[in-house]
């Protein structure tokens, strides 16, 4: 590959933000604002992977589930995933494909149904936490459990919930593929929802679980096989700060792995807000001596220019 490589990891929430955005038509004009970063990015001399989260459309597909269980078998999780890969890579590739011809762009976007391994030992497995689908009264949800084998809690006063579990990434089975395709000057769009999470059986098998995978820890994985240059986290916040919402708030240009990780010792980085991605990018960094990056969406491209956005470098 002669660009430089940047791995870019969208929110499924930046599809599908608000309840305003769940319609289809809705999803697709935000993959159509995605698309114009990306194909700027293009033009300043980058290829990029670009992979997405998928948290509102599985719980949209879960929740159809539900409501159709007594006329239609559930659909699991690994099928749900597969789905919106499927979905949201069309959407993203369409996107891509006529923001490039606009902007005379000689490259072609596909996406990869992309499998990701995780050890079946996982301690998560034993302690789900991450919850998925709608919200039930306890005695829909005792049901539920007791029919399909679900683990339930009670979510902030607002019902009962499924939740699943969430497993580290191992390794991610379309590398290879993923690779050739970047190879051939192709934009890839790969790993969605962080990967479909499979687990290899006695005979060596691979088989669906009913789980959820970090994205950002996918798209680590993932940058830091490939090489990358750059890893993007996009989230809703142009910089990360340190002592977030207080009166001495200080936002971040730049920080050293070894300055990150004391934030995160810190606490600074809560584990419900940027304490994943920070991980994340810190992972990436020391596997490869690239460049992590925080920002939004919107300052996509100057962010990777580096006049804005948090940095974070090996040293």
């Amino acid at each position: 590959m002669s660009a430089k490589l940047a791995v870019i990891a969208i929110g499924g929430n930046a599809l599908s933000p608000d309840v305003e955005h769940l319609a289809i038509a809705k999803q697709y004009e935000r993959a159509k604002e995605t698309a114009v970063h990306i194909a700027s990015l293009m033009l300043d001399g980058w290829n990029v992977l670009l992979s997405h989260g998928n948290g509102p459309q599985v719980g949209l597909i879960m929740r159809r589930s539900e409501l159709s269980t007594p006329e239609v078998p559930p659909i699991p999780m690994d099928i749900a995933g597969a789905d919106t890969q499927g979905a949201v890579g069309y959407m993203l590739c369409k996107a891509l494909r006529n923001e490039f011809q606009r902007r005379g762009i000689a490259r072609q976007p596909v996406a990869i149904v992309t499998q990701i391994l995780v050890n079946r030992n996982d301690p998560a497995f034993a302690a789900p936490t991450k919850p998925i689908g709608g919200w039930f009264s306890k005695e829909e949800a005792d049901r539920l459990a007791r029919e399909l084998g679900w683990s339930v809690v009670e979510d902030s006063g607002r019902g009962w919930r499924r939740v699943v579990a969430s497993p580290e990434p191992v390794r991610i089975i379309e590398e290879e593929p993923i690779l050739h395709m970047l190879q051939a000057g192709m934009s890839v769009v790969a790993l969605g929802g962080g990967g479909i999470p499979v687990v290899q059986n006695e005979e060596g098998d691979f088989e669906g679980v009913e789980a959820v995978v970090d994205k950002d820890a996918s798209a680590a994985l993932l940058a830091s096989r490939l090489k990358a240059d750059m890893l993007v986290l996009p989230t809703a916040v142009e910089k990360v700060a340190i002592r977030f919402g207080k009166p001495d708030q200080q936002w971040l240009d730049s920080l050293t792995v070894a300055q990150a990780e004391e934030y995160l010792a810190a606490g600074e980085f809560p584990a419900g807000s940027m304490g994943p991605k920070v991980r994340a990018l810190v992972s990436f960094v020391k596997a490869t001596g690239g460049t992590g990056l925080i920002t939004t969406p919107e300052k996509l491209r100057e962010a990777v220019a580096g006049k804005t956005g948090t940095h974070i470098r090996k040293r």
